[in-house]
């Protein structure tokens, strides 16, 4: 799940799995979310986004990934904390203008509307950082992809840092150990990091993100190399979008590592998973077997998302997601 531009459609699958987590999740800091933290204060909490969700996907299919891809960049820079939801001011410099997500993160409208249908049913109650969390889980079940019961209870940053964003967001040129080390950052394992690079079944990148893998990596399948050479000169053309996953771009299956075994990944930093290293097994076991990557996945995702929240007094409950209380 590296931060790049996603797209997406909304077909809901017909099956999906369900991953039974415990209630209790403690996390890096030593704090514990739950999943029925709002369960007296907004009650109607985990309807009002999933409605939200539905409706966004509906009106613009992109918007699943995207919701996807702004909780993993949000929880990538110094925790699940919202921070990547902050506008930039005339005295405050963000995260939304670092280079993962400087015109290619999207989604705060709808997180924007979300909070504003939320804070209507309990006011100061319900944090950015948990919609957000919650958003991520909703938009992978409505694509066909797994579930897992959300931790809640974080608080919102009051800060963010775009040199952190910078720092901390992996990139599409990474090697391989590069990867495994900026997941162990994270507390992530290997095998996070597979899964987790498996959100790449529903999006789109850039010619500028892929151009130097079809250019200069050997790795390449002869005719996937020359149709996107089509598509991608050696300059220009820099914004034409590709899908990460051509066969099933708007689908949240597992066909992103049956492209990585026929070496059919559109970014150098995919082909990495699956190119005579240690993770080629993992990929190998998530080519055959959906069911297994979806478990994984759902798994890695309640990890990430429990990465050093804000909770007890810490933080904000902001009413407005884009600015400081």
């Amino acid at each position: 799940m590296i931060g790049y531009v996603f797209n997406t459609k909304a077909p809901m699958a017909s099956y999906y799995f369900l991953l039974l987590v415990l209630v209790g999740a403690t996390t890096a800091s030593g704090a514990e979310l739950c999943a029925d933290f709002y369960s007296c204060t907004c009650p109607n909490l985990l309807p009002i986004v999933k409605k939200g969700v539905a409706k966004a996907i509906q009106k613009e299919p992109r918007m699943g990934a995207s919701l996807l891809r702004l909780h993993f960049h949000d929880c990538f820079v110094n925790g699940c904390d919202a921070s990547i939801l902050l506008d930039d001011t005339s005295n405050f410099i963000g995260e939304q203008t670092a280079a993962a997500n400087n015109q290619s993160a999207r989604g705060f409208n709808v997180i924007n509307d979300i909070k504003a249908s939320v804070e209507k049913e309990c006011p100061r109650v319900v944090s950015c950082a948990d919609i957000l969390a919650l958003s991520a889980r909703d938009s992978v079940v409505y694509l066909g992809g797994p579930s897992w019961e959300v931790g809640l209870g974080r608080r919102d940053s009051t800060t963010a840092s775009r040199s952190d964003a910078n720092n901390s967001i992996p990139g599409p040129f990474l090697s391989l150990t590069a990867l495994i080390n900026n997941f162990a950052n994270q507390g992530l394992s290997v095998t996070d990091l597979v899964a987790l690079s498996g959100a790449h079944t529903i999006g789109l990148a850039e010619c500028k993100n892929f151009r130097a893998h079809i250019y200069n990596d050997s790795n390449v399948d002869p005719s996937y190399r020359k149709f996107l050479q089509s598509k991608c000169p050696r300059s220009g053309n820099d914004k034409t979008l590709e899908p990460l996953d051509h066969q099933t771009p708007i689908h949240f299956d597992n066909l992103y590592f049956q492209n990585l075994v026929s070496k059919k990944a559109l970014l150098h930093s995919d082909q990495e998973l699956f190119n005579g290293s240690s993770t080629d097994n993992l990929v190998r076991k998530y080519a055959t077997n959906a069911a297994a990557f979806f478990e994984d996945f759902a798994k890695g995702m309640l990890k990430m998302s429990n990465i050093k929240p804000l909770t007890g007094s810490q933080g904000q409950i902001r009413i407005n997601c884009g600015k400081v209380n």
